[in-house]
């Protein structure tokens, strides 16, 4: 008669005890009967999360993804009347998710970025143009000098016309613009016309 391998005892009885008392099962490991529905559902619960994690993770590139696209659109049309439906559409969001995920994503709000890239702007016609401030003003998108000048100074430290003489001065290239007009009866007495 061979030896038989001794099979593991299961314990059916209805005592706990009994039920959670380690068997020996396949190759000396030991288990717990009633662990291994626990440890199923852990098993179940951790890879639920792990496709959660996954789709969040997926969420987030793609609304990060379209809060660029919409940075793109005020990169690309800050000089013109845009408001902040426009550019909620752009991004595909609705005006006030929108604005939330933005101000989330890039710690500044879809206005304040706006009027950011519209100073930056000014900043460079002032001083590579000869357009007079309040061109520069409507260029970049202000419909009003005082709004911009004001903000202009708060951006930038200067006022538009005193950055723009302070920089050309720096570079030591002279500006037509910035020259001094000369009275038309100074002229005329000295025979310049």
């Amino acid at each position: 008669m061979s030896a038989a391998k001794p099979q593991p005892s299961v314990a059916h009885s209805s005592d706990p005890q009994q039920r959670n008392a380690p068997v020996e099962g396949d190759r000396g490991r030991v288990a717990t009967l009633s662990s291994w529905p626990a440890w199923f559902a852990a098993l179940g619960a951790v890879s639920a999360a792990a496709r959660a994690a996954a789709s969040d993770v997926e969420r987030e590139r793609d609304a990060y993804e379209r809060l660029r696209r919409a940075r793109d659109f005020i990169d690309q049309h800050h000089h013109q009347a845009i408001d902040l439906d426009a550019i909620a559409d752009a991004a595909c969001f609705s005006r006030y998710h929108f604005l939330r995920e933005f101000r989330r994503a890039f710690e500044i709000t879809p206005h304040q970025y706006m009027t950011r890239k519209r100073i930056e702007h000014a900043r460079e016609l002032l001083v590579t143009s000869e357009l007079p401030v309040t061109e520069v003003c409507l260029e970049v998108g202000f419909h009003s000098l005082g709004s911009f000048s004001r903000l202009f100074q708060r951006h930038v430290g200067h006022s538009p016309s005193r950055y723009r003489r302070t920089i050309v001065q720096s570079l030591g290239v002279p500006a037509p613009a910035l020259l001094t007009p000369v009275p038309a009866c100074f002229a005329a007495f000295f025979g310049a016309r």
